[in-house]
């Protein structure tokens, strides 16, 4: 049976309310992992850019920030020149990406300044889940490719997380 990317990403990330343009990068089962959200909704800004969405890659993300990886890079990017500066051109890359999205001149005003996720300060680290997404989607995001590394298995087996959050929102099997 054939699912949409829209029911697929709903059934992902428990939530209806879902806004993006695209499915950016894709497991080996076909579904989606990461997608590209529109930067405006509701006539109102939308920072995020790139949305992780796999329920086997967020938990993964989600371990390495309970060990304390946020403020492990936060330090790395204090410390190390050249990781803080590809940080800061991944942000930059976000920046233009999204205005190139943006059609009302207000909304772009607002969203000129301000990095992936929202950041203003581009030595933080809101959440990891988001550099992730930023890196699968082709940005060279340094945080992204370090906790990609660090992931050890990529993808759940057959797609299972995917498969029973379908079925379980009677996406599958209707």
């Amino acid at each position: 049976m054939a699912w949409s990317d829209i029911e697929v990403v709903r059934a992902q990330l428990l939530r209806n309310d879902i806004h993006f343009s695209e499915v950016v990068y894709r497991c080996s089962f076909g579904f989606p992992v990461v997608i590209k959200s529109f930067p405006e909704k509701d006539g109102k800004p939308f920072p995020t850019l790139y949305w992780l969405t796999c329920p086997h890659l967020r938990k993964e993300v989600a371990r390495l920030e309970e060990k304390g990886w946020i403020r492990k890079f936060e330090e790395m990017i204090q410390k190390d020149g050249d990781f803080k500066d590809r940080l800061f051109k991944a942000h930059e890359e976000i920046i233009k990406r999204r205005s190139e999205m943006i059609k009302d001149d207000s909304i772009r005003r607002l969203l000129g300044g301000v990095g992936s996720g929202g950041l203003r300060d581009f030595t933080k680290v809101k959440c990891l889940h988001l550099h992730l997404a930023d890196f699968l989607a082709g940005v060279d995001n340094p945080v992204g490719e370090k906790v990609w590394k660090m992931i050890e298995k990529k993808e759940c087996d057959d797609g299972v997380y995917c498969r029973k959050w379908l079925k379980d929102r009677k996406v599958l099997g209707r």
